[in-house]
């Protein structure tokens, strides 16, 4: 059996992982067009209604994230992979299928979007869980950078498929290409080989316990704390913004679907760059100072949208993307290989679990304010609110013990024996 490590490229289980993230982030890309387009173009609500649907697909997380990371801690996290690839696949497939008979509402696309954001918390807390036992700890910001790599292609190529897609066959029959392509990571994800280690054996199951014991890790470490902070600040007022984004772009900006497409895929080259020098910036500026000027960026970027003129706004929305999507890569790769590399195996679900249950649970809640604050203030000042609380969220990474952190460790930390331990230990060379 081929051990974890070496090239990436020659590890044939990885491939299978990477090859069916990358079919089925193109998909997503497509359902993230167009499932905002049925309810603007389709079935014609309002501005409130279709924030509804953001809320609605990221609710999930504050109900659900916290019990999944403990569960997920206690088996093993490939065949939840499978599972939730396949049951996303059959739930979306029932929009193109009920369109078919005429009988598409609304609410229909609120049970879908419950339903598959319910099983995509779970595969993301067991994705983010299961990737250092696959690829090997001293690997895991070449494998984060590989996965973001497709991440980035796919926000680049599936926006104008999307748009093509929706003016050639319609909003719901698009949706039909997300649903094959994660039937395609089903298959994918079943394929790969190596086994996982069994779960390390621990006290009784307790469900309060562990809850605890995951959020104590990330709230209890002020490194985790800061970065905790930011990323729920941030999603917080990009989702009173951006919830809104299709609803602005076609009702005042006058875009139609292929046009936006076309935009959405130009500003995505900004993820493709990032996920290309992320590992260069990172080594020549140190961990700390690439979390603190990706978040300073990401944010300052965003402000561009709502200042884009009427006249010729295609310009200031590609240069957000471009900028805040790099932003976000730099970031994300950088953040999530720390808190994988300085995470005990045991306690990977319950850290990610909590981690997201934080900051993917402030995401419903700014897009009911988004949506709200539309109806009282307008698309564009509500545009504005976010945009401009967004650009401050970096002040959390100053934090120094965040800041100051120049490497990561390759080896596993060892693991916690008891409460005093949680998430206070350094395994890190700092300045």
């Amino acid at each position: 059996m081929r051990r974890p490590g070496g090239d990436l490229l020659r590890n044939p289980d990885f491939l299978k992982l990477w090859t069916g993230q990358t079919v089925s982030q193109l998909g997503s890309q497509v359902s993230q067009l167009a499932l905002p387009l049925v309810a603007v173009l389709v079935l014609h609500v309002s501005a409130f209604y279709v924030a509804l649907l953001g809320t609605v697909d990221l609710l999930p997380f504050l109900l659900f994230a916290l019990p999944a990371g403990v569960w997920i801690d206690r088996i093993a996290r490939r065949p939840v992979l499978i599972a939730a690839d396949a049951g996303r696949a059959v739930a979306l497939a029932s929009i193109p299928l009920v369109a078919a008979f005429g009988s598409l509402t609304i609410w229909q696309l609120y049970a879908v979007g419950f339903v598959t954001g319910t099983l995509t918390v779970f595969f993301d807390v067991s994705y983010q869980s299961y990737l250092p036992s696959l690829v090997g700890r001293q690997h895991l910001v070449e494998g984060n950078a590989k996965l973001e790599l497709s991440r980035s292609a796919a926000q680049i190529a599936g926006p104008g498929l999307g748009g093509a897609l929706v003016g050639a066959i319609s909003a719901p029959y698009a949706i039909a290409v997300d649903s094959a392509s994660f039937v395609f990571s089903a298959v994918s994800v079943g394929l790969i080989r190596r086994r996982e280690p069994r779960p390390e054996p621990g006290p009784a199951p307790s469900m309060r316990r562990e809850l605890i014991e995951g959020l104590r890790f990330v709230l209890g470490d002020p490194r985790w704390r800061a970065l905790t902070e930011y990323v729920a600040t941030f999603n917080f007022f990009t989702s009173i913004a951006f919830a809104l984004y299709v609803v602005y772009a076609v009702r005042e900006l006058g875009l139609t679907p292929g046009e936006l497409g076309l935009v959405l895929a130009l500003g995505n080259v900004g993820w493709l760059l990032g996920a290309l020098v992320v590992q260069r910036v990172r080594r020549r500026l140190g961990v700390g100072p690439t979390l603190v000027l990706s978040g300073f960026l990401g944010g300052a970027a965003l402000l561009l949208v709502p200042l884009a003129p009427q006249g010729f706004p295609i310009p200031f929305l590609v240069a957000s993307g471009m900028i805040a999507g790099l932003a976000i890569v730099l970031y994300n790769v950088t953040g999530i290989s720390l808190i994988q590399a300085l995470t005990p195996d045991r306690m990977l679900g319950r850290a990610n679990a909590s981690r997201r249950w934080i900051v993917w649970g402030t995401i419903p809640l700014g897009s009911l304010v988004g949506g709200a604050l539309s109806t009282a203030i307008g698309v564009r000042p509500t545009l504005f609110v976010g945009t401009i609380g967004a650009s401050f969220c970096f002040l959390f990474l100053l934090a120094r013990p965040l800041r100051s952190i120049r490497e990561l460790p390759e080896e596993e930390p060892p693991p916690l024996l008891d409460d005093a331990a949680l998430g206070l230990e350094s395994q890190v060379a700092e300045l």
